[in-house]
């Protein structure tokens, strides 16, 4: 049996709360070190360079000396003037000499230590200028997925730090209301998933547990879970259609909205009075996304309409405005509030039951029928995935004017002579 010695035990030692807090102290890769080295290695380089020129300067003037005679009568100075002369400007030189010696010594010293000094003004200068950087650093740190609301609200002059911070909080902004929408669509997503699976859980039990049940009810039964199935499969279509058309547009070709337009009109199964003014209007776009943006918008004008039995009318118009293809759609219908018109375009928003007017009918009879939630905002993604926008209003008398754009096409290239010039395929 073997016997493993016993290891000293570890022991931790919690660093204090002076020592951490000292973040500035990071060692030469922090910004602090190489803006305080930059900082004193300019120094030290304009210091050496001056230094230099005032040794050069004052070794030129010194080259420069010369021991003049003053006028004496002649014969005056005697056979050793010459000599006694060049002993002069001899010492004059060695003094000279000493000087810039002297000169040169004690500027290397003050250099150095102005060096030293600049070091730690540096050092100071620099955690002054970062201080905010470090204090937005915190305040990024303390933010999360769950406190997306918080802001770094930077306060001082309009420098590029402050540029920084608010670039920095309108990007928190964006995040949070991204965040929130995935959220909400997530839950809302769900619950909608959730009332056909219920519903076809509950018809099955209900008649699962009839013993005395005969085939006509079973067949109902079958029917019902049925058309739970089919609502489930046009929700996941269009979760499928809106989370495609967010992603963009990858691949992308001529389409003419008056042809989709004509091509979708009479499958539209509609109820109302339609009249339709189709002009041409041509764009560069995913052809299967503009027709579901087409689809969406008639189908939507019309289950939000008058009620049955009443004189209920849908308007379609394609065309070009200010060089952009426009799509317009209008309807009748109950009154829609004018400030609950950009709530229509997020997911799964209904203004309420009173705005489901249409009746789908069945071999058993009819039931109201609410749409996904859905219709209007994979027609507002689809229109920013093409570069294009989307304008509703209420109308007054009832109903919603709805109009969407698309930039214009690019210009064809010019043929070359002799080659044919392919024109743009229209295609829905």
């Amino acid at each position: 049996m073997r016997v493993r010695p016993a290891l000293p035990a570890v022991r931790r030692i919690r660093v204090p709360k002076s020592v951490r807090g000292l973040r500035g102290i990071r060692g030469p890769q922090s910004i602090r070190w190489r803006l305080t080295l930059l900082y004193s290695g300019l120094f030290v380089v304009a210091g050496a360079v001056l230094l230099a020129l005032t040794y050069a300067l004052m070794s030129e003037r010194g080259e420069q000396v010369s021991v003049t005679r003053p006028d004496v009568p002649p014969g005056a100075w005697g056979a050793g003037a010459p000599a006694v002369q060049g002993y002069v400007r001899e010492q004059l030189v060695a003094q000279r000499s000493d000087q810039l010696h002297q000169l040169f010594v004690e500027s290397a010293v003050a250099l150095g230590i102005m060096a030293l000094a600049s070091l730690v003004l540096g050092w100071l200068v620099a955690g002054r200028v970062l201080a905010p950087l470090r204090s937005m650093t915190g305040a990024v740190r303390r933010i999360s997925a769950d406190a997306l609301h918080r802001r770094l609200a930077v306060a001082g002059p309009a420098d590029e730090l402050k540029d920084l911070a608010d670039t920095f909080d309108d990007l928190l902004a964006r995040l949070e209301g991204a965040f929130e929408a995935q959220r909400r669509f997530v839950a809302n997503a769900s619950h909608e998933l959730r009332t056909p699976l219920t519903l076809q859980q509950a018809v099955i039990d209900v008649a699962l547990a009839d013993p005395g049940a005969d085939a006509e009810t079973l067949r109902a039964a079958c029917l019902r879970v049925r058309a739970a199935g089919q609502e489930q499969e046009r929700l996941i279509e269009a979760l499928l259609t809106l989370a495609r058309s967010q992603r963009g547009v990858p691949e992308r070709e001529f389409v003419d909205l008056s042809v989709v337009a004509a091509e979708l009109l009479p499958d539209a199964g509609l109820g109302p009075r339609v009249s339709a003014e189709l002009s041409p209007a041509a764009l560069v776009g995913d052809p299967q996304l503009i027709g579901r943006l087409v689809s969406n918008l008639v189908e939507n004008a019309v289950r939000h309409n008058v009620s049955p039995g009443e004189e209920g009318w849908v308007s379609v118009w394609t065309g070009v405005v200010d060089g952009w293809a426009s799509l317009r759609v209008a309807n009748s219908g109950p009154v829609v509030p004018g400030d609950q018109v950009g709530a229509l375009f997020e997911p799964f928003r209904r203004l309420g039951e009173e705005r489901v007017r249409t009746r789908s009918r069945s071999g058993s009879g009819s039931r109201s029928r609410e749409g996904s939630g859905l219709g209007l905002s994979i027609v507002a993604a689809i229109a920013a995935a093409h570069g294009g926008a989307v304008e509703a209003r209420a109308r007054g008398e009832g109903g919603l004017w709805v109009e969407v754009v698309f930039p214009p096409p690019p210009p064809l290239p010019v043929p070359t002579p002799g080659a044919a010039a392919p024109g743009p395929p229209l295609s829905a």
